[in-house]
């Protein structure tokens, strides 16, 4: 019998680094603080870690999805010298008015939809009614609604701080 567990979904724009439009660069990349802290916590609680991240930097044309891609694995790299373990990084390169034709579409999975949660969810067993999103835009609170998992919207601040606040918000009820 496989254990269900809950997740920890987390934008990456706006909760894992700041937000200055488009980061594609290592060197345009800042830390939000306390991320590391917050993932490796929610790891030794033994939940599932997922990023959920539209990047429409791609249809555009600013940077490319082996951009993307350099800039998750050395995300993954710095986050796992503090022992922080993010089980998958899901993103979303599409947008309507994308400028690169194979990316021109509208996507199940570009937020406020739910598509990268729920793919989330079939790949790995996820316990569904004990699991919650971090993100700082509207979008990501109904992405989060429309899959079925609690929402907290992040403004900025210390973000381990933040998660242990929407933690005990959850247990508590509050969605």
């Amino acid at each position: 019998m496989i254990e269900h567990r809950p997740a920890l979904f987390l934008d990456r724009d706006g909760v894992l680094n700041v937000d200055k439009g488009y980061v594609s660069r290592i060197e345009d990349f800042e830390w939000v603080e306390g991320v590391a802290q917050t993932i490796k916590t929610f790891n030794e609680r033994g939940w599932f870690v997922f990023v959920v991240t539209n990047q429409s930097g791609i249809a555009r044309g600013y940077y490319t999805e082996e951009d993307m891609t350099q800039l998750h694995a050395w995300m993954l790299d710095e986050l796992a010298k503090d022992g922080a373990l993010i089980d998958q990084i899901y993103h979303c390169p599409f947008h309507e008015a994308g400028e690169i034709a194979r990316y021109r579409k509208d996507s199940f999975d570009r937020k406020p939809k739910p598509g990268m949660l729920l793919q989330a969810m079939a790949d790995f067993p996820v316990k569904r009614e004990a699991s919650f999103l971090i993100g700082d835009k509207p979008t990501d609170i109904e992405a989060a609604r429309a899959a079925g998992v609690g929402a907290f919207l992040f403004r900025g601040g210390v973000l381990s701080e933040f998660a242990e606040w929407a933690l005990a918000s959850f247990e508590d009820g509050v969605r």
